[in-house]
């Protein structure tokens, strides 16, 4: 079924005539102060007659005034915003950076009967059946973020890889100097460092915080005055990586340099 269509049904549900909805949008962009969210009967015609796309805008006004979810509209034209930030993932960037979170989750919601949590296992093939959980179960909040690392940031390479997404807790924004032992209990921290952001170990100097880079990755470690310079985003929760991927940064790509 056409979109148009889809749009013309929901209106017709809803009693509304083209005068209505047009005397709607121009209450809405009042309220919005901003014109473009009105929506004029011929521009609605043609959105429903003649295949025309509405911008975000009127968009937002159909969804408005129709009760219906802007994701649900743009499934109709064809748009998964959905699937966002699982397509995104695939398209490599060389900085690191934060990004927007996943709209919902997928995770087991039955598991086979033979499934034993104290063995190692192949878990797609335990899984009986699969659902999904809103993003705001992570991310509603406010105190979560995504980061991801650039395929060019090498600095905590063989623990923190190229390429990996990191969940950030923005609550704990402050260096903890805890009990840590191994270099996997010691916190990660992502921080924005003005023109750009660094990922992994982090120690307070006094004014200065100090990036303390893995041994193994060969960078360098960098210091910046703090809060000039730079600001802890928040503590590294948890990290999902991929190993051996086909644009493994290699060794010296990452040096200690203002603009990487």
């Amino acid at each position: 079924m056409q979109p148009g269509l889809r749009l013309r049904q929901a209106r017709e549900r809803l009693g509304l005539t083209y005068r209505d909805v047009e005397s709607a949008s121009y209450e809405l962009a009042a309220r919005r102060g901003r014109p473009d969210f009105i929506l004029h009967i011929s521009r609605l015609a043609d959105i429903e007659n003649r295949g025309v796309v509405p911008g975000l805008h009127k968009l937002y006004t159909l969804a408005t005034l129709y009760h219906l979810s802007p994701w649900e509209i743009f499934r109709w034209y064809d748009v998964p915003l959905e699937a966002c930030f699982h397509d995104g993932v695939s398209f490599e960037a060389p900085r690191t950076h934060t990004m927007a979170a996943p709209t919902s989750l997928r995770i087991p919601m039955k598991f086979d009967p033979a499934f034993d949590p104290r063995r190692t296992e192949m878990l797609s093939r335990m899984v009986e059946k699969w659902g999904h959980f809103e993003g705001v179960l992570t991310n509603g909040h406010g105190h979560h973020l995504y980061g991801y690392i650039g395929t060019n940031d090498r600095r905590m390479v063989p623990i923190l890889r190229p390429g990996s997404i990191v969940l950030v807790d923005t609550s704990k924004n402050r260096v903890e100097d805890g009990d840590w032992t191994t270099e996997h209990d010691r916190p990660m921290y992502f921080v924005d460092v003005r023109a750009g952001y660094r990922c992994g170990w982090f120690h307070q100097d006094g004014g200065k915080l100090v990036m303390q880079p893995h041994p193994l990755s060969h960078c360098l470690p960098e210091a910046w005055r703090t809060p000039e310079e730079a600001e802890i985003v928040g503590q590294v929760a948890g990290i999902v990586t991929r190993l051996n991927g086909s644009k493994c940064t290699a060794r010296g790509e990452s040096p200690a340099a203002p603009e990487d």
